[in-house]
């Protein structure tokens, strides 16, 4: 019904910077809250930046002033805009979306396959 294709991950020096999208695709009639979420090797996934369909952005502490999340309504892309990056953010990220589905008028949650993002020297 509904499919999340993420990008943009791959391997990264300390300090750099790299941009993930995620486009959603399939029976939408609207998209609530869009987020990215991330899981490190034997750690519990979570949240790192959230963005309402109105703009309003809520970050994790460990990324604040160093992510920047942003959403083009129309192409029903959410963007994660990843500077300043550190060792410890490497994980899988994932894209999360709260879509109302075309004709059913149903709310679901859906998942992308997640991206690698590695930081390393």
């Amino acid at each position: 019904q509904v499919q999340l294709v993420e990008s943009g991950g791959g391997l990264v020096q300390p300090g750099g910077s790299l941009r993930l999208s995620c486009a959603a695709s399939g029976s939408i009639s609207g998209i609530n809250t869009m987020a990215w979420y991330r899981q490190a090797p034997g750690k519990q996934r979570e949240l790192v930046a959230s963005i309402t369909s109105g703009g309003s952005t809520n970050y994790a502490d460990s990324v604040k002033d160093r992510f920047t999340i942003s959403r083009d309504n129309a192409q029903n892309t959410v963007y994660l805009q990843m500077s300043s990056l550190k060792p410890e953010d490497t994980a899988v990220y994932y894209c999360n979306a709260y879509v109302t589905l075309r004709f059913t008028f149903q709310s679901k949650a859906y998942w992308g396959q997640g991206t690698q993002v590695t930081v390393s020297s």
